[in-house]
């Protein structure tokens, strides 16, 4: 006979001090019965009343309903759907601390998982905190109960879209466009058939990829067309894979968007729907810093993996004798190529290969290189770790999305393949949310 697991019943609320913070910006309180609570939107030192929601085995999750004593530190969040959207969870934190808590993240996750620390910590690197992306992936739903249609990112903890007309982290142009947005598509015969809007802003064009999940009508593609010519935008419409995106309307609006690298004079060309980092000024910021860190010289061949579009690796060919690009995706190396045809590079080169199978056995695994750089997703780079162990390349810079995958290869950087970790430092890739960018040298 199953057993049905009690209700959660609602408690009183209580008072706590906070005694640190997540990432996800919950303060964390140590309650009277010893479990820790996780509370929304509070910050370390904090006297707080909270009110907790659920139990879980090891710790509970709670709602703020007073703070006493506020941190020296808390603001007012500028946007008024904050804790509402899920898109940001720091905006209560000034940015001066925002970017102090991630540097003692990376650094507490280099200790405590890979057990090193960096002979040298580099200050932060940062930039504008309001406006910075340029690339957004909004749903879109029709919500009968309010009988509106909805185009925004997903609530916090909940799997519903946000109720938002403005957004403070994304361009200013596409944060104007969201009421637009949601008008354009409520009128739609489809209206209930577009799930998502994929915006991407390049420097002289925006694109809009409207994914559809039933053929639109005449009407409906003619509205499309009108709302792009008078934004000046790029209207596509996905009905299944990639390959299945075609443009709606302009046969002048160009096929593809670009960025460009003015201190290495290059133009790097991208599609709507690959990946690029969200935050150009500090995508700019953070290949200077990656060539001043490895100081590479005309005479060094560069080994680039999970070189994406070329963002690092077409920079480094200008200052360098020769650089090899991996990556997994076949559309990502065809644009790396185009790229540098483009900027009219000829000593680079790329290819494709799975950089998650331990066994590779391709013709550049063999050969010499004086500098690898890693910038691998999430789940780090364990699996290439034997074909740096062959390598044996002087110096390996990783640029990490996640701290505790970079602390485990940290480790057996350092305590298997002889390397040093020399420096390390975050990137304020995403001002206003817990996600943590770093970069780290390892010299032998």
């Amino acid at each position: 006979m199953s057993r049905r697991r009690k209700p959660f019943k609602q408690p009183e609320p209580e008072q706590g001090v906070v005694r640190d913070v997540t990432s996800d910006g919950n303060g964390v309180v140590s309650s009277v019965d010893g479990k820790a609570v996780f509370v929304d939107a509070a910050l370390t030192g904090e006297r707080i009343v909270f009110q907790r929601r659920k139990s879980r085995r090891r710790y509970d999750e709670a709602d703020l309903l007073e703070v006493l004593e506020p941190s020296p530190h808390r603001v007012t969040p500028r946007c008024p759907h904050f804790l509402t959207c899920g898109g940001c969870t720091w905006q209560h934190l000034d940015a001066e601390h925002q970017i102090l808590a991630k540097q003692h993240s990376l650094l507490q996750a280099l200790e405590r998982i890979g057990g090193v620390g960096p002979a040298e910590v580099i200050p932060p690197l940062c930039g504008s905190s309001w406006g910075y992306r340029r690339r957004a992936r909004f749903t879109a739903k029709y919500v009968d109960g309010k009988d509106r249609m909805l185009v925004g990112f997903r609530e916090r903890l909940k799997p519903f879209v946000a109720v938002m007309d403005s957004c403070e982290t994304i361009d200013p142009a596409l944060s104007a466009l969201l009421p637009e947005l949601q008008e354009l598509i409520g009128s739609l015969s489809i209206c209930r058939k577009v799930p998502q809007i994929e915006a991407s802003v390049g420097e002289a064009e925006t694109s809009l990829v409207f994914r559809v999940l039933d053929e639109p009508s005449a009407s409906d593609i003619a509205a499309f067309a009108d709302f792009g010519e008078q934004h000046k935008m790029t209207m596509l419409l996905q009905r299944s894979g990639r390959e299945s995106i075609t443009k709606l309307h302009s046969a002048e609006a160009p096929d593809k968007l670009y960025y460009s690298i003015p201190d290495y004079s290059l133009r790097i060309e991208f599609s709507p729907l690959d990946f690029i980092q969200v935050n150009h000024e500090m995508n700019l910021k953070m290949l200077q810093q990656a060539i001043d860190w490895l100081q590479p010289g005309s005479d060094d061949t560069v080994l680039d993996l999970f070189c994406g579009l070329g963002n690092f690796s077409l920079p480094l060919a200008r200052v360098t004798k020769q650089v090899t690009g991996i990556e997994g995706e076949l559309l990502s190396v065809q644009g790396a190529r185009a790229n540098a045809a483009l900027n009219n590079i000829e000593n680079a080169e790329f290819f494709v290969a799975d950089l998650f199978t331990a066994e590779l056995q391709e013709p550049w695994m063999k050969q010499a290189y004086d500098i690898v750089l890693i910038d691998p997703p999430r789940a780090g780079a364990a699996e290439i770790m034997p074909t740096l162990k062959r390598i044996g390349a002087a110096k390996i810079l990783y640029v990490s999305c996640h701290p505790g995958t970079l602390a485990r290869d940290s480790q057996t950087l350092v305590e298997e393949l002889g390397y040093k970790l020399a420096q390390a430092g975050v990137i304020d890739m995403f001002p206003q949310t817990g996600h943590v960018e770093s970069m780290a040298l390892f010299v032998k």
